[in-house]
């Protein structure tokens, strides 16, 4: 019997488009880390207000919800490259603003909130005709192993980015955002060297039918559609990490050093799993692993929600970034492989809106839940709903349950 994992035939690095574009997604994801803690940390020492702050997450929610099917439309009808090259120039050249305007004293409490619009407009357009650019990079055989390399560097980003950005903030802001700008910059540079070539595809005006069509291709293929709304149920149920504070304070007796830990600990287990994960072939049996990997990000849920200790409590958060980075790994490339080219950018403008959407809203379920019932309680209702969409999910998209490979051949 074949094992689960082999070790790839095909080398990353020998495709040197590829490794131009991980260079960018590093370059410009440890920039935007950076960028996000200096933000907040310039505008709240400016104002004191909690209401500021929240300016800063609004300016950036609202672009990803209302531009994103755009985003796909023009995705899929115009050079993906020129598109990336163009909310790169955007993003650096608002960042290059943010830097100057800082250095010069004229950084006021309303232009960081209008310029972080911008970048946030652009990186709207520029992320899927990004994402819709890895599958021709890389031969099918290793794809998945491409986006666990390229999760990895995501993950690397969470953790040393805004640490990154804090050390370099005892030098002033203007110089993280000077060193932000040097990041998006050589970003750009590795977004120009790639090659990458796509079909000129037939250009059709944005309507309604063209704006949705990623919805309606989503709504025909039940894989598709099985791996996105597991996705999207499975992190709306499993949102304990926002409940993080509550447990450290009152839950684990611990400071602020251990609330750091117990913030780390998800992106650590990712970050090895996804390095493991990008030196490993998935062979067989990829949708019960997608589904036993979702089950364990239930388990690890339980476990942490009921822990009185911190080692188990570390322990449990690990398991969770882990299996979290199995299932997305998986979900990723099936996603990627069963759509076609010309569609790819709608389809992963609206799985963007739904990790967005999900991401937000289960922080806010987790957050009401704990107020009515306890933190304990709440995570352990969000793990042990994680278990029964599993469940549900398995029974409801059979097809995917039984899928045996990747490619869908």
């Amino acid at each position: 019997m074949a094992p689960l994992l082999t070790p790839s035939d095909g080398r990353l690095l020998q495709h040197r488009s590829f490794v131009a574009f991980w260079l960018a997604r590093t370059s410009s994801g440890f920039g935007f880390q950076m960028l996000s803690i200096i933000v907040g940390w310039q505008i709240y020492s400016q104002t004191q207000s909690a209401f500021w702050l929240g300016m800063i997450g609004l300016v950036q929610f609202v672009p990803s919800l209302t531009l994103a099917l755009w985003a796909g439309h023009i995705a899929d009808q115009f050079d993906r490259r020129r598109v990336v090259m163009a909310g790169q120039v955007v993003e650096w050249v608002a960042i290059v603003l943010l830097a100057w305007l800082t250095w010069q004293g004229d950084a006021h409490v309303w232009v960081i909130p209008g310029l972080i619009f911008v970048i946030s407009c652009a990186r709207t357009i520029e992320s899927p005709s990004m994402i819709s650019m890895l599958p021709a990079l890389v031969p099918k055989s290793i794809l998945a192993r491409a986006t666990a390399a390229n999760a990895v560097s995501g993950q690397a980003a969470q953790i040393v980015g805004p640490a990154l950005g804090g050390f370099l903030y005892a030098a002033g802001a203007d110089v993280v955002y000077a060193v932000t700008a040097g990041l998006y910059l050589a970003s750009l540079m590795m977004v120009l060297t790639l090659k990458y070539e796509q079909a000129p595809p037939p250009r059709t005006p944005a309507t309604l039918a063209t704006l949705f069509a990623g919805v309606d291709f989503i709504r025909k293929r039940p894989d598709v559609l099985g791996v996105i709304s597991l996705d999207l149920f499975a992190v709306l149920l499993g949102g304990a990490t926002a409940l993080l504070p509550i447990f450290a304070h009152d839950v684990l007796h611990t400071g602020p050093m251990g609330l750091g830990l117990l913030r780390s600990a998800p992106a650590v287990g990712a970050l090895l799993v996804g390095f493991w994960l990008s030196r490993r072939a998935l062979t067989r049996n990829v949708g019960m692993i997608m589904f036993m990997s979702v089950a364990g990000f239930g388990v690890a849920t339980l476990c942490f929600a009921f822990s009185q200790w911190m080692w188990l409590s570390l322990l449990a958060l690990f398991a969770l970034g882990g299996c979290d980075m199995v299932s997305m790994v998986i979900r990723g490339s099936l996603v990627q492989l069963d759509t076609p080219d010309e569609m790819r950018g709608r389809v992963n403008a609206v799985n963007s809106i739904f990790i967005n959407t999900s991401n937000q809203l289960g922080e806010f379920e987790s957050g009401m839940l704990a107020a009515w019932l306890g933190a304990v309680p709440a995570a352990a209702i969000g793990g042990i709903g994680t278990l029964i969409v599993v469940a549900l999910w398995m029974r409801w998209f059979p097809g995917l349950r039984h899928r045996q490979r990747l490619e869908n051949s």
